[in-house]
């Protein structure tokens, strides 16, 4: 639809193709696989945040717990035991998680690929506004990359050396099903669906990982990941569900209440149609002055 389209387009393209995807591939280089993945599968509780405030999207108290609860799951999923083990010992803390350099390394770079990741999800409302959502999301990371494509040109040498077949494998994997297929789905119901419980399905991610990790891989779930992934489809059910769980509990409340004012009614009812005898004793003086 003309200059405007265009121009959400590229707004689009600049937040959620080039800054994420750029922020995501430097984060991963220079994080663990763990914690990178907390951080990125975060990015509901920024979603819920925008779309409360842009959107007045409706949370309730359980989509907050469901997003608490998700965000303390993936931690269980992601992030080492020795980590979370630590925390029982407040003096270890420090030592452990290496909070000096946390920063120095990728997470704040992680974070950074989550929050865009986050604006890029609410921006996809506007931009569908004045064009196809699938169209929207084709372009998007055509134009996204972009950018990504002049700084590797420019910074990188040798990029194409090390790729093999397996590789070129890999890399049509995600680029269709990783990215194309997976991202027109997701923002062509974010376009028009609850930005807060479709964002909440991320949580799944790394849940997927370690099926497919166990599966092709032969890795273990350890007893902290398997709490995790528990919490993590509770929360999922709760962020999904928080307006009929809101509905129940209103009118299991109203419920109550009405029988309260029933029984109330039927007392007050009995004590009208029951006689009652009032004895009154009254006592008359009278003085006479002659």
């Amino acid at each position: 639809q003309g200059k405007i389209a265009w121009l959400w387009i590229l707004l689009f393209a600049l937040v959620d193709g080039a800054l994420f995807q750029g922020f995501l591939a430097q984060g991963l280089v220079r994080t663990g696989a763990g914690l990178g993945s907390v951080m990125i599968d975060s990015q509901p509780l920024a979603v819920a945040i925008l779309s409360l405030w842009l959107f007045q999207e409706r949370i309730r108290f359980w989509g907050w717990l469901g997003l608490g609860i998700g965000v303390f799951g993936i931690s269980l999923i992601g992030l080492p035991d020795e980590w979370i083990g630590s925390l029982l010992h407040p003096e270890t803390i420090e030592a452990s998680l290496g909070i000096g350099t946390l920063f120095q390394s990728g997470e704040w770079l992680m974070l950074l690929a989550s929050l865009s990741m986050a604006v890029g999800t609410v921006l996809v409302r506007w931009v569908c506004k004045y064009n196809d959502p699938v169209m929207a999301t084709g372009w998007h990371l055509i134009l996204g990359g972009v950018p990504l494509l002049a700084i590797s040109a420019g910074f990188e040498s040798g990029q194409w050396v090390n790729i093999d077949g397996y590789g070129w494998i890999a890399m049509g994997y995600a680029t269709i099903f990783g990215s194309a297929i997976a991202y027109g789905l997701f923002f062509y119901f974010a376009s028009s669906g609850n930005l807060t419980s479709l964002s909440a399905l991320t949580f799944l991610t790394p849940i997927f990982a370690l099926l497919f990790g166990n599966l092709f891989l032969g890795e273990v779930l350890s007893s902290l990941q398997s709490v995790g992934v528990g919490l993590t489809l509770v929360s999922i059910y709760l962020i999904n569900q928080r307006d009929v769980l809101a509905e129940k509990l209103k009118f299991s409340s109203s419920k109550q209440e009405d029988i309260s004012n029933t029984n109330s009614g039927k007392i007050l009812i009995q004590s009208q149609q029951q006689p009652v005898e009032v004895n009154v004793q009254v006592g008359v003086e009278i003085s006479e002055k002659i």
